[in-house]
This record gives structure tokens, C-alpha cells and sequence, in this order.
């Protein structure tokens, strides 16, 4: 991390803004966003044609809050503003600092906040940082004084004069906001709520593809901010009883690849009798090495893992067959999300069938596909611009760079577009023989129910009644609504009715009834949602602000000053 700045003069008593770009976002504007690219990471990448039936969610800009709480300077966070509200805020409020945080393909955004910034606030300092940050021109692209490349709460903490080794403090983040799915907002209940964990950032593996293993140093590096099980068990307590939440989405690229810290934290679950579920990001072979028995105990409740294909070339997936795997962790109700590129070096119009059915045949819960992309800053892309393969800025916009339309290099084997249609037709084919996503989750979910319901670990007992404990009052309802839909279509009603059975088995009488009785209110809230799609119908996150403990203690300060001068002057 370089300062080219030097310590900001203020130090530690500069005001800072910390924003993410402006929307709105699921439109195509001048500014280079997309319809096609909306900030939904599930329902852009993962349940992108599933309709009415795909996840709608928001996830915070975690990146900038985690920042946020680790400096000692009064700090505001705007997130997920329209551009008005932002020239609004730096109209109306002076800082010292305005940071910006980015992906790549939001650089033109990034380059109208800072016009913008040096209009109304000409002497406040600008600091660019995130993915946006790994563009080997983006000095050139925009009017920035720092641009931050990598971890940021270390740099904010050399820039502000700051101590860089003290402890980290955990923010409080939900996981998702506005969840939304079957036409209805779900209203979640505290205590079912997840909260977001960031043990650390980057990953050694390093794939030649992954930006945020190329953003944190590449491949063999990466920042713990938490090194030890201790050090985890200790924040996930604190988390636990400050958001009152027991599922944490594990925002690490490769969690359990950090052996001793995960098996040093499941011993101190079992010591305190800890029940926590964790949604998390992991490789085949890095899985492949604990037992079934540590991953239950452990509490990994969901798995998020690349299945790049047969012949990979990725060391994650060497030796290792998924498809028993996935079935293995679906069995003790894990639900998977595997990942698959469309557009590797091998793929051509001769295979790129086989390349999709491979991938829908491991049958997972979800499956995101993205096209193989070559991002600044990754392996991937040096070596394709040193060999002149990188497609022009005016034949594909740095914001067309996002993996779900169309190649930003020169494809040796697939060529003028075919992309597009290949990406495409692995989502629907994935869909049309899978069924939809949160029907599939039931079916796992229900799976584990069955499988450790009498577990002789108390724990393990209680996390899945926590997580099936909705099985019956809005599972059955979900499942006998998807089954009306798809009435005419054999394949996937034999699968649904399947599913149904099970359900009805178990839990007799009960589910007998919420299926009568809700699954026509559900089918009905599908087909409005339905309608709404075809109407256009997008969605954005609302805007949030927020201050730390400094800026509040700031603000109480000068209050204080306030009523001491009134007092004065009155007594005078």
C-alpha cells in the first residue's frame, strides 16, 4: 500500500464520507449500467431466468462498513444512493475525505462522483478503492488523489496516522436486505436472520480468473483479520448476542482451507454447546478433506464451490469427483451452490453441450454460470493483453466486463457472439431440468431433517430444527404452488410431485392442510409476480446512511459546546 499523499494533515479528527455508487442500477443509462446487470448477485448470476421463482435479494457494501468500524475518525456511510442524494450529501455537509468504493465495470459512475466531488467539495481529498481499483489506467480514467489497491482498512489507518496492528472490530451486517422471492417480501424474524462474517480476504489458491484473489495479492496470499478458532469464536459470541442472529454468511473465499482455525473453532462450539449455521465458500478438494461428521458439527449449512468441469485445469478441483460429493453433502442437508464457467480455452460449439449437462447433472440447489472473463489485475488478463487478445475499449465497454453477456477478449474456438447464447442456454437448461432453485433447497432441506433429526449431538439436533422448522408452514405452501404451475410440464411435476410426497409423509395431517389451504394464496402471488417481469417491473436497494461511534461522539461534543454557550449566555 502506497500513500502518495503522505498522513492526511487532520489525521485522525478528518470527516469522512464513505459511499458505493450511485443508482439507480438495473437500467441502461449513460453512466454504464445495465438492465441486464442489476445489483442482485443472486438474481444476476445464479436464478437469472427462473422468473417469479428467483431469489431477489440486496447485499451491503460489507467492504466499507468493515472499514468504517476500524478507524478512530468520525466516518459517515452512504449506501446505495441516487445521484441526487449524493450531490445532496457533499452540498450540505463538509468532508475531509470522500472515499469511493467500485467494481470494475461502475467506472464511469466512479468518474462523475469525482467531477462531482471537485465542484462542490474542491478541497477535500478523494480515495478510489475496491475492485475499480485493479484497472492499470484507472489513474487516467478518473480525477482521484488515492487510489486504494487491496485491503482498505489498513491503508485508511496509514493514511489517518493511525495504529495498523490493533485488534479488528466486527460490524454488525445482515446478509441480506429487501429478500424477496414468489412474489412476496419476506418479513424475517430476528433471531432467522444472517449475519455476514469476513474472517479474511483473498484467496492462496488463485485461480487465474478470480479478481478478488488478484485484488488481495494473488495466488499463495491473502489477509486474515482473524487468525485463530478463538479469535472467530469470540467475534461470531459477540455478533450472536449484539444482532441476535445464529447463521453467518462467511464472506472468505476459501474458509475452511484454514484447517486448524476451522477444527479449533468446532472444539469450542462443542466445549460452549454453540448450534451456529454457516454458509460458506469452499473448493472441492479443500472439502474433500474433512469428514462428514466435522462439516455437521461445524455447522455448514450451505456451500458455495466451483465445478469449472470435467478436464479442469484448476488445482481445487484435481482428483476429485463433485457429483458424489454434492450428493454426499446434499444427503446431511448442506445445500450447494456450484459455480461453472462457460468459455473456457477448451470450450468450442462441438462441446459446449456436453460442458452444460455435465454441470446441470450435479443437480445443486443453485447454480450460478458465469462466462469466463478476463478482469484487470488477474492472471488471466496479463497474460491475454500481452498476447494482444484483449478486445478494445470500443468493442466491449469496461462495463459490458461482468461475465453474463458477452467475452471481453478474443476466444480461440468460440467466436462472433455465441456466447451470449451459450451462457443462456446453461441457466435455462438448468432450470427446465432442475425446477426451480427454492424447490430443490426444500428437498435438501427436508433431507437433512430425516438424516439428524435424532442426531445423539445435541447441537446438531438443535441447528436442524432451527433450520426445517419452516418446512411445513411455508415449504408445503412454496412446493404445492410450484407443482400447480408446472402442471403441464411431466419432468419437472413427477420431480415437485415427488417432493410433495415426502413432505405429506412426514408430516401428515399438517402439511395436508398448508398446501390446501396456502398453496393457492402462494400460486396466486407467482402469477402476479409474473406479470409484474413482463411489465418490466426492476428492482433497486433503498439507501442507507449511517455514522460511527466517532462521528456520533463528535456530534455529542459539539451539542454539549452548544448548551454550554447557551447556559453561559443566559447566566451572563
Amino acid at each position: 500500500m502506497v500513500l502518495k499523499g503522505g498522513v492526511h494533515p487532520r489525521g485522525s479528527k478528518a470527516k469522512i464520507l464513505l459511499t458505493s455508487v450511485f443508482g439507480p442500477y438495473a437500467q441502461d443509462d449513460e453512466f454504464g449500467s445495465q438492465k441486464i446487470n442489476p445489483m442482485e448477485l443472486w438474481h444476476n448470476q445464479v436464478t437469472r431466468v427462473q422468473g417469479p421463482f428467483s431469489l431477489r435479494m440486496f447485499n451491503r457494501s460489507f467492504g466499507m462498513l468493515f472499514i468504517q468500524a476500524n478507524i478512530k475518525a468520525p466516518c459517515v456511510m452512504l449506501d446505495f444512493p441516487t445521484l441526487d442524494r449524493f450531490i445532496e450529501e457533499i452540498t450540505n455537509n463538509r468532508y475531509d475525505i470522500i472515499g469511493i468504493g467500485s467494481i470494475t465495470i461502475n467506472v464511469l459512475k466512479v468518474k462523475k462522483m469525482c467531477e462531482l466531488v471537485r465542484e462542490h467539495q474542491p478541497d477535500a481529498t478523494i480515495v478510489v478503492g475496491g475492485h475499480v481499483a485493479n484497472l492499470p489506467d484507472l489513474d487516467q480514467r478518473i480525477d482521484a488523489d488515492e487510489i486504494v489497491k487491496g485491503e482498505g482498512v489498513r491503508w485508511f489507518r496509514e493514511y489517518l496516522g493511525e495504529n495498523t496492528g490493533r485488534p479488528f472490530i466486527h460490524p454488525e451486517i445482515p446478509t441480506y436486505i429487501d429478500y424477496r422471492n414468489m412474489g412476496t417480501t419476506v418479513k424475517i424474524k430476528p433471531r432467522d436472520r444472517t449475519a455476514t462474517l469476513i474472517p479474511s480476504v483473498g484467496c492462496p489458491l488463485g485461480c487465474n480468473f478470480c479478481v478478488t484473489s488478484a485484488m488481495f495479492g494473488g495466488k499463495g496470499r491473502f489477509v486474515n483479520f482473524y487468525h485463530t478458532g478463538e479469535d472467530l469464536f469470540d467475534i461470531i459470541c459477540k455478533l450472536e448476542s449484539s444482532m441476535g442472529v445464529q447463521s453467518f454468511f462467511v464472506m472468505d473465499e476459501n474458509f475452511l482451507l484454514h484447517r486448524p482455525r476451522a477444527l479449533d473453532l468446532l472444539k469450542l462450539m462443542e466445549e460452549h454447546g454453540k448450534s451456529w449455521s454457516f454458509h460458506v465458500f469452499s473448493s472441492a478438494n479443500v472439502l474433500s478433506k474433512y469428514t462428514t461428521e466435522q462439516l455437521v458439527g461445524l455447522g455448514i449449512s450451505w456451500v458455495w464451490m466451483g465445478l469449472e468441469g470435467e478436464a479442469s485445469q484448476y488445482a481445487k478441483l484435481k482428483g476429485i469427483d463433485t457429483r458424489p460429493l454434492v450428493k454426499q453433502l446434499q444427503s446431511h442437508g448442506v445445500r450447494v451452490l456450484g459455480s461453472t464457467i462457460i468459455g473456457l480455452e477448451d470450450h468450442c460449439p462441438e462441446n459446449i453441450d456436453q460442458v452444460i449437462d455435465y454441470a446441470v447433472s450435479h443437480d445443486t440447489d443453485f447454480h450460478q454460470f458465469m462466462l469466463y472473463t478476463a478482469l484487470a489485475g488477474t492472471p488471466l488478463y496479463n497474460d491475454l493483453k500481452i498476447k494482444g487478445l484483449i478486445k478494445d475499449e470500443t468493442e466491449v465497454p469496461t462495463s459490458d466486463h461482468h461475465g453474463q453477456y458477452r467475452f471481453n477478449f478474443f476466444h480461440p474456438l468460440i467466436r462472433d457472439g455465441q456466447e451470449t447464447g451459450y451462457l443462456l442456454r446453461a441457466f435455462n437448461r438448468d432450470f427446465a431440468v432442475n425446477g426451480p432453485s427454492v424447490v430443490r433447497a426444500i428437498s435438501t432441506t427436508l433431507k437433512g431433517w430425516r438424516q439428524h433429526r435424532e442426531d445423539p449431538d445435541r447441537r446438531v439436533r438443535a441447528r436442524f430444527e432451527r433450520e426445517s422448522k419452516d418446512l411445513v408452514k411455508h415449504g408445503v405452501p412454496m412446493v404445492a404452488a410450484a407443482l400447480a404451475y408446472y402442471h403441464d410440464q411431466p419432468a419437472l411435476k413427477a420431480r415437485i410431485e415427488g417432493l410433495m410426497a415426502e413432505l405429506l409423509v412426514e408430516f401428515g395431517e399438517q402439511a395436508e392442510h398448508m398446501a390446501r389451504v396456502a398453496g393457492p394464496f402462494v400460486l396466486e402471488k407467482i402469477r402476479e409476480e409474473e406479470q409484474r417481469l413482463k411489465e418490466g417491473w426492476t428492482y433497486e436497494p433503498p439507501t442507507f446512511y449511517e455514522k460511527n461511534a466517532a462521528w456520533l461522539a463528535m456530534e455529542a461534543s459539539k451539542c454539549a459546546d452548544a448548551s454550554i454557550r447557551v447556559g453561559f449566555s443566559a447566566g451572563s
